[in-house]
């Protein structure tokens, strides 16, 4: 092969190959715009643009009376578009830059102007489009913002963008917390905030957003393209005033009794609100906050509350009355090889009321077992009737479960009948104790507790709730009567007598002080209690049920001494300010009345007051100054001559109207006393001379 053969030959190689390459990169071109050019082009546009949620703004929780339990306060977070259509030009920016710098540092003080104007100057040279200026401003803030320098120029022209973010609040803080709740996405819902959070988020709008220089990304709007719906309003049935009440009464309990936790629930009776549900755990000595609501939450035996229902149970079966007698033994009762025994030993025959009044467990323990013992699924059956082993189904979520016994459960024993009697073997929420209670001062109509009443768009309804009724009637009329005057003994004259009872209004209710299992290891290791009373006020005409509840307190540990004082004080003030609990007082109308005196003054200011007090004005004078004048038919005066080259007649006036009246005539007025005028140095009506001196007294 001669030399130029070989080097046609490579020379027809090289071409080759570049052909060939030239096909690959033409048919990769050709690949990546049409068969993957839909594919790459998306992806371009997510690195470069996207659409972003807006969060609505969330409804609020209020109280019965409006008050707002929980909202959502706008913030903002302030940036800098610094080549905005105002500002585009150096001269523009850099004439107002050390005004805006100077105003920023006044306005938040956390920068020195010269920090201010040197960050402002660095971002324009940088070009940057978002420059972050603060987090977390407040729209009263962002209002004042708004006139400052550069930002005046307007939304567009003056660079300020404004990243609205919501921040929860509570206005009372830990006033019903655990009720109210937050939302938490990861985790069980809590409160109303998690019930009722598909009404209170609202509807996220869009905004499309692009990224620029350093990651950033910026809307590619003033303006949000789809804007979000704001969510609705929550009407609670709390009550503010009763929940404050409440929650300080089971705080100082607890600090009192060194208890591990505790709760209050106040419910009205007809219609089933929860007024006030206050919940408290001890985290250091003498400090209690709301961790968990143990009031719907914490299934624990109820001890001698459930007493209720084991009698309800044998006076509707017609297995005794309340005149019908029992031996207590001495306050002992021997059962499967087990020694049932009352708080207080020595109780010997006592009538079935008595034996309530008195709460023993030995004579409720007996009545049951002798009763049931051939046929115990006739006491579970009446309590499952009772609705006592079902949830209530409330609004908010997290409700512990009951636990009832039947014959069929494994653990079932020969002293479960016994224990169930008095409250053991079993599980209940205080709630659901409570709304027992509220059936029975409900004559007999047991109904579900209500945390919501209404839910509100805009100020429209856009739901509203009434409590769900349970069962119309739960038992006789003849056994709840029974039941309400043995729930009225307690308080009279059993064992919350001493602590519960008072002169002012009737309670009737049940005290309750059941011994806590430690795990496995049942009751034999160190003991703990649980105290509770339950129950409604006032007796005659129940409004208001209520149930307390003090877990392991410290030293006494009886529940007439422990939740009896928060049971009281939450009961009376309740009913000091709830007058449509008063017995009716009659109105005396007392002839002659003397109507309330008023200073001499100033006419209209006068009549002002009268028709505030809704009292008759008899005269039509037209004269600035007047004498009012007691009448027993309304409010008479005479008129105050005024001449400025005279002394005016000041007796009557207050001091302030007499030194006015005097001052404006040119005389120079001396005070003596306070009260009203009751003497005077110039006599009325002489002649005045400029500057004189007038000394006035006032008693």
């Amino acid at each position: 092969m001669n030399i130029r053969t070989d080097i046609l030959l490579r020379v027809y190689i090289a071409f080759g190959l570049i052909v060939l390459l030239a096909f690959a990169v033409l048919f990769k071109l050709f690949h990546l715009q049409v068969t993957e050019g839909a594919k790459w082009r998306a992806m371009a546009d997510s690195l470069s643009t996207r659409y972003v949620n807006v969060e609505a703004v969330r409804g609020n929780i209020l109280s019965s009376d409006g008050s707002l339990l929980a909202t959502s306060v706008p913030e903002y977070e302030l940036r800098f578009d610094l080549k905005a259509g105002g500002i585009e030009k150096d001269k523009e920016f850099y004439e107002k830059v050390d005004s805006l710098a100077e105003r920023l540092s006044l306005f938040f003080g956390d920068k020195t102007e010269r920090q201010y104007t040197n960050l402002l100057r660095q971002a324009r040279r940088e070009g940057a489009r978002y420059f972050l200026l603060k987090r977390n401003v407040s729209h009263q803030q962002l209002k004042k913002i708004k006139t400052f320098p550069i930002f005046n120029l307007g939304k567009y022209k003056g660079g300020l963008i404004a990243v609205q973010k919501n921040n929860r609040i509570l206005p009372f803080k830990g006033l019903a917390a655990r009720t109210i709740g937050y939302r938490n996405v990861h985790v069980q819902p809590v409160g109303l905030e998690g019930a009722y959070g598909d009404y209170i988020n609202g509807e996220s709008g869009r905004r499309l957003m692009q990224r620029i220089a350093g990651g950033i990304w910026m809307p590619v709007n003033k303006d949000i393209e789809i804007a979000p719906k704001d969510g609705a309003d929550i009407i609670s049935t709390i009550d503010i005033n009763i929940q404050d009440v409440a929650q300080n009464a089971l705080r100082k309990q607890l600090i009192k009794s060194d208890a591990d936790h505790g709760c209050v629930i106040l419910m009205e009776v007809s219609t089933g609100e929860i007024k006030a549900i206050a919940n408290a755990t001890r985290v250091s000595e003498g400090i209690y906050e709301e961790k968990l609501n143990y009031a719907i939450a914490e299934s624990a035996e109820p001890g001698s509350t459930f007493k209720l229902a084991s009698y309800m149970a044998a006076l509707e079966d017609n297995k005794v009355d309340t005149n019908s007698l029992i031996d207590c033994e001495g306050g002992t009762y021997r059962v499967y090889r087990h020694t049932i025994k009352d708080s207080h030993l020595g109780n010997g025959v006592l009538t079935v009321k008595q034996a309530f009044e008195q709460s023993s467990n030995a004579a409720v323990a007996k009545l049951i077992n002798t009763n049931y013992r051939d046929n115990p699924r006739q006491f579970t059956d009446h309590l499952y009737k009772l609705h006592l082993n079902k949830k209530l189904g409330l609004q908010i979520p997290g409700e512990g479960s009951p636990l009832i016994k039947n014959p069929d459960y494994k653990s079932w024993s020969g002293l479960t009948l016994a224990q169930m009697a008095y409250g053991y073997e079993m599980k209940m929420t205080p709630l659901q104790m409570l709304t027992f209670y509220n059936s029975v001062a409900n004559n007999g109509k047991m109904i579900a507790p209500l945390f919501v009443k209404e839910i509100r768009r805009l100020g429209n309804t856009v739901e509203s709730f009434t409590a769900n009724v349970i069962d119309e009637k739960i038992c006789s009329d003849a056994t709840i009567g029974k039941l309400q005057a043995m729930l009225e003994g307690v308080v009279e004259i059993g064992t919350g007598k001493e602590v519960i009872k008072n002169s002012l209004y009737k309670v009737a209710g049940k005290t309750g002080t059941a011994q806590i299992a430690n795990g496995a290891l049942g009751y034999r290791t160190k003991r703990s209690y649980q105290a509770s009373f339950c129950g409604y006020f006032p007796a005659d005409k129940p409004k208001y049920s209520m149930i307390v509840v003090l877990n392991n307190p410290k030293g006494a540990y009886y529940a007439a001494l422990v939740a009896g004082p928060v049971f009281r004080e939450v009961a009376d003030k309740v009913y000091a300010n709830d007058k449509a609990m008063y017995s009716h007082v009659q109105e005396r109308l007392v002839g002659n009345t003397k109507l309330p005196s008023s200073k001499a003054g100033q006419n209209q200011a006068t009549r002002q007051v009268y028709k505030s007090l809704g009292i008759k004005a008899l005269y039509a004078s037209k004269s600035e100054f007047v004498h009012p004048v007691d009448t027993s038919n309304g409010v008479a005066v005479r008129e105050v001559i005024v001449n400025s080259k005279q002394v005016p007649d000041i007796s009557g006036m207050g001091l302030k109207d007499a030194v006015f009246l005097l001052s404006n005539f040119g005389l120079r007025p001396i005070v003596k006393g306070s009260g009203k005028v009751v003497k005077q140095s110039l006599e009325a009506g002489t002649r005045i001379i400029k500057g004189y001196p007038i000394t006035i007294e006032l008693k």
